[in-house]
Protein backbone atom coordinates (compact mmCIF):
# COMPACT_ATOMS: atom_id res chain seq x y z
CA UNK A 1 0.00 0.00 0.00
CA UNK A 2 2.94 2.44 0.71
CA UNK A 3 4.19 1.84 -2.54
CA UNK A 4 1.09 2.86 -4.64
CA UNK A 5 0.69 6.47 -1.59
CA UNK A 6 4.45 7.22 -2.43
CA UNK A 7 3.86 7.36 -6.20
CA UNK A 8 0.45 8.85 -6.05
CA UNK A 9 2.12 11.46 -3.56
CA UNK A 10 4.99 12.36 -5.75
CA UNK A 11 2.90 11.96 -8.52
CA UNK A 12 1.09 15.13 -7.76
CA UNK A 13 3.60 17.13 -6.45
CA UNK A 14 5.18 16.59 -10.03
CA UNK A 15 2.07 17.24 -11.35
CA UNK A 16 1.08 20.58 -9.94
CA UNK A 17 4.85 21.91 -9.50
CA UNK A 18 6.45 24.11 -11.89
CA UNK A 19 9.88 25.47 -11.97
CA UNK A 20 11.97 22.95 -11.42
CA UNK A 21 13.39 21.26 -8.35
CA UNK A 22 13.27 24.37 -5.99
CA UNK A 23 9.93 25.35 -6.95
CA UNK A 24 9.04 21.88 -5.79
CA UNK A 25 10.37 21.77 -2.30
CA UNK A 26 7.42 23.36 -0.33
CA UNK A 27 4.86 21.33 -2.55
CA UNK A 28 7.23 17.78 -1.37
CA UNK A 29 6.90 19.42 2.59
CA UNK A 30 3.25 20.25 2.47
CA UNK A 31 2.95 16.58 0.90
CA UNK A 32 5.59 14.53 3.46
CA UNK A 33 5.21 16.75 6.63
CA UNK A 34 1.79 18.15 6.96
CA UNK A 35 -0.42 15.81 4.80
CA UNK A 36 1.05 12.31 5.18
CA UNK A 37 3.55 12.79 8.40
CA UNK A 38 5.78 10.67 6.77
CA UNK A 39 8.48 12.77 7.98
CA UNK A 40 9.20 15.27 11.09
CA UNK A 41 10.39 18.83 9.77
CA UNK A 42 13.24 18.18 10.96
CA UNK A 43 13.80 15.09 8.87
CA UNK A 44 12.61 16.65 6.16
CA UNK A 45 15.51 19.26 6.61
CA UNK A 46 17.79 16.81 6.89
CA UNK A 47 16.98 15.02 3.88
CA UNK A 48 17.16 18.32 1.70
CA UNK A 49 20.57 18.53 2.49
CA UNK A 50 21.22 15.56 2.10
CA UNK A 51 19.70 15.75 -1.97
CA UNK A 52 20.98 18.63 -2.35
CA UNK A 53 24.78 17.31 -2.06
CA UNK A 54 24.13 14.46 -3.84
CA UNK A 55 24.47 14.52 -7.88
CA UNK A 56 21.09 15.15 -9.36
CA UNK A 57 18.03 17.02 -9.33
CA UNK A 58 16.99 17.85 -5.54
CA UNK A 59 13.07 17.37 -6.01
CA UNK A 60 14.33 13.80 -7.69
CA UNK A 61 16.79 13.17 -4.81
CA UNK A 62 14.38 14.27 -2.11
CA UNK A 63 11.59 12.09 -3.52
CA UNK A 64 13.99 9.21 -3.68
CA UNK A 65 15.45 9.53 -0.35
CA UNK A 66 11.59 9.75 1.29
CA UNK A 67 10.59 7.11 -0.86
CA UNK A 68 13.70 4.62 0.25
CA UNK A 69 12.86 5.77 4.11
CA UNK A 70 9.21 4.65 4.23
CA UNK A 71 8.94 1.59 1.69
CA UNK A 72 12.73 0.68 0.68
CA UNK A 73 14.05 0.08 -2.44
CA UNK A 74 10.53 -0.47 -4.19
CA UNK A 75 9.72 2.99 -1.83
CA UNK A 76 12.67 5.22 -3.37
CA UNK A 77 11.07 3.83 -7.13
CA UNK A 78 7.98 4.12 -6.81
CA UNK A 79 8.88 7.90 -5.43
CA UNK A 80 11.11 8.52 -8.66
CA UNK A 81 9.05 7.26 -11.00
CA UNK A 82 6.46 9.02 -9.50
CA UNK A 83 7.95 12.97 -8.98
CA UNK A 84 9.41 12.20 -12.77
CA UNK A 85 6.59 11.14 -14.39
CA UNK A 86 4.29 14.25 -14.92
CA UNK A 87 7.79 15.79 -16.42
CA UNK A 88 8.10 13.71 -18.68
CA UNK A 89 5.03 13.66 -19.81
CA UNK A 90 4.91 17.58 -20.36
CA UNK A 91 7.97 18.07 -21.55
CA UNK A 92 7.46 15.22 -24.84
CA UNK A 93 4.43 17.10 -25.16
CA UNK A 94 5.90 20.47 -25.02
CA UNK A 95 8.69 19.45 -27.20
CA UNK A 96 6.48 18.68 -30.30
CA UNK A 97 4.52 21.82 -29.61
CA UNK A 98 7.97 23.47 -29.60
CA UNK A 99 9.15 22.51 -32.08
CA UNK A 100 6.24 22.80 -34.16
CA UNK A 101 4.70 26.00 -33.27
CA UNK A 102 8.91 27.59 -32.87
CA UNK A 103 8.27 30.86 -34.82
CA UNK A 104 4.96 31.62 -33.10
CA UNK A 105 4.80 35.24 -31.75
CA UNK A 106 2.61 34.15 -29.24
CA UNK A 107 5.08 31.34 -27.85
CA UNK A 108 7.30 34.34 -27.46
CA UNK A 109 4.77 36.50 -24.91
CA UNK A 110 4.34 33.19 -22.99
CA UNK A 111 7.80 31.61 -22.12
CA UNK A 112 8.33 35.87 -21.29
CA UNK A 113 5.65 35.51 -18.68
CA UNK A 114 6.82 32.74 -17.43
CA UNK A 115 9.89 33.53 -16.92
CA UNK A 116 10.03 36.42 -13.97
CA UNK A 117 7.00 33.47 -11.93
CA UNK A 118 9.44 31.13 -11.85
CA UNK A 119 12.04 33.32 -9.69
CA UNK A 120 9.44 34.20 -7.80
CA UNK A 121 8.59 30.14 -7.29
CA UNK A 122 12.35 29.49 -6.36
CA UNK A 123 12.02 32.50 -3.86
CA UNK A 124 9.56 30.99 -2.42
CA UNK A 125 10.82 27.59 -2.16
CA UNK A 126 14.12 29.73 -0.53
CA UNK A 127 11.86 31.55 1.73
CA UNK A 128 10.05 28.44 3.18
CA UNK A 129 12.92 26.33 4.08
CA UNK A 130 15.05 29.58 5.27
CA UNK A 131 12.78 29.89 8.09
CA UNK A 132 12.93 26.32 9.23
CA UNK A 133 16.56 26.50 8.69
CA UNK A 134 17.90 29.57 9.55
CA UNK A 135 16.59 29.97 13.39
CA UNK A 136 19.72 30.85 15.70
CA UNK A 137 22.77 33.49 15.00
CA UNK A 138 25.35 31.14 13.85
CA UNK A 139 23.34 29.69 10.97
CA UNK A 140 21.80 33.27 9.69
CA UNK A 141 25.60 34.39 9.84
CA UNK A 142 26.69 31.07 8.13
CA UNK A 143 23.97 31.80 5.64
CA UNK A 144 24.72 35.71 4.97
CA UNK A 145 28.29 34.35 4.44
CA UNK A 146 27.64 31.64 1.84
CA UNK A 147 25.18 34.68 0.49
CA UNK A 148 27.95 36.87 -0.14
CA UNK A 149 30.87 34.42 -1.20
CA UNK A 150 28.38 33.10 -3.99
CA UNK A 151 27.57 36.62 -5.64
CA UNK A 152 31.15 38.28 -4.73
CA UNK A 153 33.08 35.23 -5.97
CA UNK A 154 33.54 32.50 -8.48
CA UNK A 155 33.81 29.62 -6.17
CA UNK A 156 31.54 26.36 -7.13
CA UNK A 157 28.65 25.74 -5.19
CA UNK A 158 29.47 22.47 -4.06
CA UNK A 159 32.89 23.83 -2.35
CA UNK A 160 30.58 26.20 -0.33
CA UNK A 161 28.31 23.13 0.52
CA UNK A 162 31.44 21.43 1.84
CA UNK A 163 33.06 23.86 3.65
CA UNK A 164 29.34 24.75 5.35
CA UNK A 165 29.82 21.32 6.46
CA UNK A 166 32.74 21.61 8.23
CA UNK A 167 31.66 24.61 9.65
CA UNK A 168 28.50 22.63 11.07
CA UNK A 169 30.53 20.35 12.52
CA UNK A 170 33.01 22.68 14.36
CA UNK A 171 29.89 24.91 15.27
CA UNK A 172 27.25 23.31 16.08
Amino acid sequence: MIIWELFASFFTVGLFSFGGGFAMIPLIEREVVRSQAWLTAQQFIDILAIAEITPGPIAINSATFVGYKMGGLWGGLAATFGVVTPSLISVLTIAYLFVRFHGAPQLKAALSAVRPVVVVLIFSAALAVGRQTIVDVPSAALAVIVLIFMLGTKINPILLLIASGVVGIIIF
